[in-house]
């Protein structure tokens, strides 16, 4: 009888031995958490007769990655961080029955619990050991090498979707870096400066300054709903759209913004828009026209000390299939006159008091500092911005392009 009892326990030991060497095998063989999982159910339910496990690990919450012996659907697939400290008993409650479990088996991994496995018996009147009770240790122990590795798995899958989502962000970058105007004129009809700022690593702002044959240039400040690498793909497809469009269409402002809507509803399908101040101005006559799509209104200063806001146009595009009513603005301008364009992410910084830069600040600085260089006055402005916000962070993308009409 001790001889059999004996090479039972022999067996018993070689097959645990086994098992962990096979799970850790499979481990190392990189085999999906789904095999990982069946080769720990077979172990503990056909060689060591344990006929009910729930294995809960931690995420936010504890969350069932297996079950067997339970009725699918009777137990929560989560449950709240607080259950296994709160409970008890070692029992889970549905709506219509109660599964009781003869442990709840911590595993812990430097001071932490990441996982429990709830294990028990379905014959109760059965008068024996519980293989549970009898196998604990190893029951914990293949259980921890199985949810370390699976964590491990985890880890790295997060790392590599980290990996290539920086390099998404690369790439988005390396291409707005492209879509801006590197070299901004400066001669005897206008001087132009623009200054960039994203929130992130990539943004949804844009600018740009382009001839339009030999008489007239065009200007834009533009801005898309949202951030990262979406808005920046979605300004990428504006850009293109806005100077295809100036190939065939050098005159009609109306026209141009309808067309540039229909292509913003169709790119971004109702989900983003873009607001957008388009200007086009005749070196010749002097005459500025443009239409503001619901952005913000660029600040016009003159040499008088008088300022103005640039707010003719329509609603944001994309935000309807058909623009309401389109104004286009026109004005001549006074020599020397300055058009400050911008985005939200300027007049709308706060500072620790929760109150907004403003327009206003920005219209007094321009006056303050007329007579200074474009470059100038881009540089006083965002220094203007930065003491007013002080330790307060940057919550947005912010643009500047400052234009002289000398």
């Amino acid at each position: 009888m001790d001889n059999q009892r004996l090479n039972n326990k022999v067996k018993q030991r070689d097959f645990k031995l086994n098992a962990l060497l096979e799970i850790t095998a499979a481990i190392n063989a990189n085999l999906s958490v789904g095999s990982l999982l069946e080769q720990y159910e077979r172990v503990l339910r056909e060689h060591l007769s344990i006929e009910k496990i729930i294995l809960f690990t931690k995420e936010e919450n504890w969350q069932c990655i297996l079950r067997f012996g339970v009725q699918s659907g009777e137990i929560k697939d989560i449950i709240s961080d607080d259950f296994f400290t709160a409970s008890k008993e070692i029992s889970l409650t549905t709506g219509r029955s109660k599964e009781s479990f003869d442990l709840a088996i911590p595993i812990v991994q430097n001071g932490h619990t990441i996982a429990y496995v709830l294990a028990g018996d379905n014959s109760e009147q059965e008068i024996r050991m519980s293989p549970v009770i009898k196998h604990m240790r190893f029951i914990q122990t293949i259980t921890n090498i199985l949810v370390v590795a699976i964590q491990n798995r985890k880890l790295q899958e997060d790392n590599i979707r980290q990996e290539r989502i920086k390099k998404e962000l690369e790439l988005a970058a390396e291409m707005q870096a492209i879509l801006l105007p590197h070299h901004l004129p400066k001669n005897k009809h206008y001087e132009v400066s623009a200054f960039y700022k994203a929130h992130q690593q990539v943004g949804g702002d844009y600018y740009d300054f382009m001839e339009l044959g030999e008489h007239e240039v065009v200007f834009c400040m533009a801005d898309v709903s949202g951030k990262g690498v979406s808005a920046a793909f979605l300004m990428a497809n504006f850009q293109a759209y806005l100077r295809s469009i100036f190939t065939y269409n050098k005159g009609n402002l109306v026209e141009i913004v309808t067309e540039l809507n229909d292509r913003v509803m169709q790119t971004a399908l109702g989900e983003k828009y873009i607001t957008l101040f388009l200007g086009v101005y005749n070196k010749e006559s002097r005459l500025l026209r443009y239409v503001n799509c619901g952005h913000n209104p660029p600040v016009l200063g003159d040499r008088n000390g008088y300022t103005q806001q640039l707010k003719l146009g329509t609603i944001g595009l994309g935000m309807f299939e058909e623009l309401p009513r389109v104004v286009e603005g026109s004005l001549v301008l006074e020599p020397e006159s300055i058009i400050v364009c911008f985005t939200d992410g300027l007049v709308e910084t706060e500072n620790l008091n929760k109150e907004e830069y403003g327009p206003e600040r920005l219209e007094k600085v321009l006056l303050a500092f007329f007579k200074d260089g474009i470059s100038v006055i881009n540089e006083t402005i965002m220094q203007s911005l930065n003491d007013f916000k002080g330790e307060a962070p940057y919550n947005d993308d912010l643009a500047i392009l400052s234009c002289r009409f000398h």
